[in-house]
């Protein structure tokens, strides 16, 4: 894994870039924005992606696999932070002495001369960061944005405005949030995660203090949790606007029904506001309110702000929508974490009326998952009817001795509601097999696990016609 060197002096001019895993979502939307700039782009990715055509409906060379000579003339690299350090590309630029640079150093140069709003969070800020972008848009603004997911609503993850403001997601994964100038910081909460970077919780909040004091304008922060107070109380000197369930939090989001479309009212200066948005799950009333809260600090009316939230149609790979062959809903999720887990299985559980929720999670992370499968189980078991585990994906890690998707299986009390099918064939089986019409099938990672679902909807589709072709032959 490469880590940024968040104290390199990044250049003015970068000459040609070359991006080294521009087939990412955040990768690609940075490349476009260069390319809005008028820069010379080029990129390599290990696998295609939907990502890539539109890269190359603008004329930008990309070659999927990893070779010295895809850097060709470049005078910059543009590198994800799940490269290997062996990875040709990168060596060669290092022995060329070319500029390095992380893709938030990118997104930092890009925001470089704007009023930054930026979103951090262990969950929650692709959602949080596409309602902001959305509701400003619907309000007649024009930010620039880059977000970890497509919009939804503005089919891209990316966009160059001509407004000041510049929207982005800040990862904290690695650190790299501390890079940016923000003006206005939105912190959706400070689960622990990410510890194979930080170390300890108490090193991921001191990354959180240091975040929150760098708003220059508002801190807007939710309050629904121990480790965020934790943050807040080392806070000072800021402007800060809270808000979340709790009923000291300035902006409190109460009477969540999460039956249907998901309404709720909005508590703030003495008056309730009626509030509604069109995706599922009782934690996006919390990720909505903190959208509003942010167009409020930017001086934004809070009717306008909620009425414009409507427009919000979620982000991609967020409980997104794939399909429902032989009456089987099936949705993708991005959760990665188990408080992302639990809520986003609970979102699907809201939908289902009577019908059962089947996780199919994948495990990203080596460490995540030595570290977090007592805590996945519990997630899984208590929300979900039955999980499907699958082999680890890591990513940027190698492999642990004695890690596995066993370990997330082994940590279930009730052993009849989980298995372990480390085989893609035989994980969609299972899910076939399983299923049965009104269910909700569910992947749920942020590794490759979205790319089984072709094979699940065929698999779904195909057992429809056997069935079919079954009772024609009883009838005969």
């Amino acid at each position: 894994m490469i880590k940024p060197d968040l104290s390199l002096a990044v250049p003015e001019s970068l000459g040609k870039v070359h991006f080294v895993g521009i087939g990412g979502s955040g990768m690609s939307g940075i490349a476009h924005m260069f390319l809005d700039q008028g820069m010379t782009v080029s990129g390599s990715d290990r696998d295609d992606s939907p990502y890539l055509q539109p890269l190359r409906d603008r004329g930008v060379i990309v070659t999927v696999g990893h070779a010295a000579e895809n850097v060709a003339d470049a005078d910059t690299l543009v590198v994800t932070g799940a490269l290997w350090l062996d990875n040709p590309e990168y060596v060669l630029a290092l022995e060329r002495g070319l500029t390095v640079l992380h893709r938030s150093q990118a997104l930092h140069w890009l925001s470089r001369n704007s009023r930054v709003v930026s979103v951090a969070g262990a969950h929650g800020k692709t959602t949080s960061t596409g309602m902001i972008v959305t509701m400003l848009h619907e309000l007649g603004a024009d930010p620039s944005f880059v977000n970890g997911g497509i919009i939804q609503s503005l089919k891209t993850s990316s966009g160059t405005g001509k407004d000041p403001l510049f929207v982005l997601e800040a990862d904290e994964s690695d650190g790299s949030f501390l890079l940016y100038n923000t003006a206005v910081a939105l912190i959706t909460n400070v689960d622990a995660d990410h510890l194979d970077h930080f170390g300890s919780q108490e090193k991921f909040e001191d990354a959180f203090v240091e975040f929150a004091g760098g708003a220059s304008e508002l801190l807007v922060a939710s309050v629904d949790g121990e480790q965020i107070r934790s943050v807040l109380d080392r806070v000072h000197g800021r402007k800060v606007l809270t808000f979340g369930e709790a009923e000291d939090a300035q902006m409190r989001v109460v009477n969540i029904d999460a039956s249907d479309h998901v309404t709720f009212n909005i508590e703030w200066e003495g008056q309730s506001y009626p509030a509604l948005i069109n995706v599922a799950g009782r934690h996006h009333a919390v990720n909505a309110t903190g959208a509003v809260a942010v167009l409020v600090g930017l001086g934004y009316p809070i009717e306008q702000a909620i009425t414009a939230m409507k427009a919000f149609g979620g982000t991609k790979r967020r409980f997104e929508y794939m399909g429902a062959p032989r009456g089987v809903a099936v949705y993708d999720d991005y959760a990665h974490n188990p408080v992302e887990a639990a809520a986003a299985v609970a979102g699907a559980r809201s939908v289902v009326g009577n019908g059962r929720v089947i996780a199919i999670h994948q495990p990203h992370l080596w460490s995540r998952t030595q570290q977090r499968s007592g805590e996945f189980a519990e997630a899984y078991e208590q929300l979900a009817d039955y999980t499907i585990v699958l082999a680890v994906d890591g990513a940027r890690e190698d492999p642990i001795p004695g890690v596995s998707g066993q370990l997330v299986v082994d940590a279930f009390t009730d052993k009849s509601k989980v298995t372990h099918k480390p085989d893609w064939d035989d994980a969609v089986a299972e899910a076939v097999r399983v299923a049965r019409e009104g269910d909700i099938i569910m992947t749920l990672s942020c590794g490759s696990v979205y790319k089984i679902i072709p094979q699940l909807l065929e698999a779904l589709e195909t057992s429809v016609e056997s069935d079919a072709e079954l009772a024609s032959a009883d009838q005969s």
